[in-house]
Formats: structure tokens, C-alpha cells, sequence
């Protein structure tokens, strides 16, 4: 990793941290793309002390809003010709139905729209790489998931669960129709469950709600180093250097729902987040 340019979104906490120390432990140069500037510092000062490396950067986005991501992305194009690696890390989810800037259902617009946007305006510099890498962080959670594309953003019977479960299936979807889109090229997608890990997922930071559901439980999840490890692998290990459009957990390629494997929901998905995000006009 000597040298190489790196992207992890949702950096400040958790496994994004975790993911951010190790790669830049390897000798990359990481840049940790957070939401919050003051949570942002705070964070980069951890991943510096924690890596011994100072080669770590900031970089500021906000994935529920298409205008943040849009100016990052000009702002790193305008730094960097060539990105190595993107980990779409960032995720949230929200006990009660909530909008991005955008309108978009948080859980959809963030877990995958957000990442979708950004992932193809950042995709030439990864296909200048030599060996680009895209990994996509998704959940065993997507094998109860559906797509329903006339109620998308769950204006009708919102359920947490069942919208987590969506934006998770939605990762693997993406992951696998950009893996065939970037055939013929040397670059690679590919996707992950991380298995139960220990994050501040799920709690409310204004409200504080989830905290003591996760103090009890903390005991029985990975710690965030642990469940980055498969993250970190696909980002770095020679084994997956040619490998694309594949689900791992715990480093080895996983079975994925018979909705994930759905080649014609992939394409329809696909178009159908370019107009939700602008990168084809609504009515095309």
C-alpha cells in the first residue's frame, strides 16, 4: 500500500476508523471522508496516534446531500489524478423514517445512493490506477431485503429493518453491475458483511437513543478492528488483485439472497439510480 491513495467514507468512528488506521499503518496515504468537521479532527488526531502515520487527511462530505458529493469529488479531482482505493463505509440507521437534503428515504440515500454518486465521479481516477479498487461495505441483512421500485424511499409502511435491509441488498446490486461495467479495465469491485460488529450504529446522537440496548450487547459484537478486517483485505491482498463482483465475509467469497443475484433487477436498479442522482435525465 506503499504510497497509494485511499478514500474511506464514514472515517471518524467505528470500523471506518479502524479501516483507516490499519491501511495507513500499510503506508497509504489515507484521506478520511467525514460529515463532521469537529468529529472529523478528533478523529484524524486518533488515526494518526493510532497508525503512527501522518500521511492521513480530512476531507469533508456530506453522502445525504448530492451537492456535498459533488463538490468533493471536484475538490479531490482537482488534488489527485489517481484514487487506488474507495471503502464506502458510511452507513445509518434511523429508528424512525428520515430525508436526506435530497428527499430521499436516509437509509437509501445514504447507504447507497450517496455511495453510488460518488463512486462514479471518482471512477476514472480509479481506473487510472493500476489495480483500482472499489469495496463496498454491505450486511448479511440484505438476504432479507427487497427492492420494491414503486415505494423506494418507503413513503408507505416504513420499517427500520426492512429499510436497512433494502440499502444493504442495494450495495451488493451495485456492486455487482459496476464490477461487469469496469470489465476490460484493471479495476475491481467488490462487496463485504463485516459480520456483528460493535459501532454507534442505529444510536441517536441528538437523543442518545439505542445507548444502553448497545452497552448490554457490546460484549457479544466484534470490535471495529475485527470487523474491518475483511474490508482491509480486499483493499490490500494480492489473492483478490483480479477478483470482481463478489460478496465476502470473514476473507472468503460468501453465498449471497437470490435477490442479489438477480442480473436484470441489477441493470434496472442501476438506471434507475442514475436518474435518482442526476447522472441521467429523470425522463430518460
Amino acid at each position: 500500500m506503499q504510497n497509494q491513495t485511499v478514500i474511506v467514507t464514514g472515517a471518524n468512528s467505528g470500523m471506518g476508523l479502524a479501516t483507516t488506521v490499519a491501511l495507513s499503518s500499510q503506508g497509504a496515504n489515507v484521506i478520511m471522508l467525514c460529515r463532521s468537521r469537529q468529529r472529523g479532527e478528533q478523529a484524524l488526531i486518533e488515526a494518526r496516534k493510532q497508525s503512527g502515520s501522518e500521511r492521513i487527511e480530512l476531507m469533508l462530505c456530506d453522502l445525504g446531500s448530492l451537492a456535498s458529493i459533488r463538490s468533493f469529488a471536484a475538490e479531490f479531482h482537482a488534488k489527485h489524478k489517481v484514487l487506488d482505493v474507495l471503502v464506502n463505509n458510511a452507513g445509518v440507521v434511523t429508528v424512525k423514517r428520515q430525508t436526506t437534503a435530497d428527499g430521499f428515504e436516509a437509509m437509501m440515500g445514504v447507504n447507497h445512493l450517496g455511495h453510488f454518486l460518488l463512486t462514479n465521479l471518482l471512477l476514472d481516477a480509479i481506473v487510472r490506477s493500476p489495480q483500482g479498487r472499489i469495496v463496498n461495505v454491505s450486511s448479511g441483512a440484505h438476504k432479507i431485503g427487497r427492492i420494491d421500485l414503486t415505494n423506494p424511499h418507503l413513503t408507505r409502511g416504513y420499517r427500520v429493518w426492512s429499510g436497512y435491509a433494502q440499502s444493504k441488498l442495494a450495495n451488493i446490486l451495485f456492486t455487482r453491475e459496476l464490477a461487469k461495467r469496469l470489465a476490460g479495465t484493471s479495476a475491481t469491485a467488490n462487496s463485504l458483511h463485516p459480520g456483528a460488529v460493535g459501532t454507534n450504529l442505529g444510536v441517536d446522537r441528538d437523543t442518545g437513543f439505542g445507548k444502553a440496548v448497545f452497552a448490554m450487547l457490546r460484549p457479544f459484537f466484534l470490535t471495529p478492528a475485527q470487523g474491518a478486517e475483511t474490508a482491509v483485505y480486499l483493499a490490500t491482498s494480492p489473492d483478490v488483485r483480479t477478483v470482481s463482483g463478489e460478496y465476502y465475509y470473514r476473507r472468503k467469497i460468501a453465498p449471497v439472497s437470490t435477490r442479489a443475484q438477480d442480473e436484470g433487477l441489477a441493470r434496472q436498479f442501476w438506471t434507475w439510480s442514475e436518474r435518482q442522482v442526476g447522472l441521467i435525465p429523470a425522463n430518460d
